[in-house]
């Protein structure tokens, strides 16, 4: 069997945002042409971020959900109608890929502070911090797609839950390999604890 190799960093957040860094060694992974395939396909068929909420109760959900997310991201985003955005296109992909909401804005927050345009010192795009390499192994090589923003949650959140798979459901290594810092703490820790705040804020 044939087999793809690439290498995996992900997420400085930019010298602009933080003095912090969280990407730790850049680390090699090898896919199998099935787990490439996997991916490759999870990456497609990109259909409108409109959720498909059958009842009224699930209506109810999403509005409640949507009014509470969007008063604690204006402290990031103040534009009312890109925040509507956002968090209608995350909760479509992140429920795609059977992600937390919490656990995605958290991400989002430490990788990029909601900054739509970021790029960090190691090349990383977009809110989730998606790495070039990524659009030219599982995408069709077009890597300034990565700063739209269904493709860049639909990059990112694939390849979060492709590595919580990879780690078994241990979500602290997960998060680590996700970063390029897998078995260092600082990272997991510092979105663990943003997704507590979504969490708290958005249940």
């Amino acid at each position: 069997m044939r087999r793809r190799q690439f290498i995996h960093c992900s997420g400085l957040l930019c010298c602009t945002v933080a003095p912090l860094a969280w990407a730790g060694s850049q680390t090699q992974e090898v896919l199998s042409d099935a787990v490439w395939g996997a991916l490759r396909q999870a990456i497609g068929n990109a259909a409108p971020p409109v959720p498909v909420l059958t009842s009224e109760h699930e209506k109810q959900q999403f509005s409640q959900w949507k009014t509470k997310a969007s008063g604690q991201l204006a402290k990031w985003l103040a534009d009312a109608q890109d925040r509507q955005e956002l968090l209608q296109t995350l909760w479509y992909e992140a429920r795609r890929a059977q992600l937390p909401l919490s656990l995605v804005l958290g991400l989002i927050e430490v990788e990029s502070a909601f900054r739509k345009y970021a790029i960090s010192s190691a090349g990383a795009r977009g809110l989730m911090q998606v790495m070039p390499f990524w659009a030219n192994s599982i995408g069709d090589g077009n890597v300034s797609a990565l700063f739209q923003l269904q493709t860049q949650l639909r990059f990112g959140c694939v390849i979060l839950r492709h590595m919580i798979e990879r780690e078994s459901g241990d979500l602290f290594l997960a998060l680590g390999r996700y970063n390029g810092s897998r078995g260092q703490a600082a990272y997991p820790q510092a979105v663990l604890a943003a997704q507590k705040r979504w969490l708290q804020s958005t249940d």
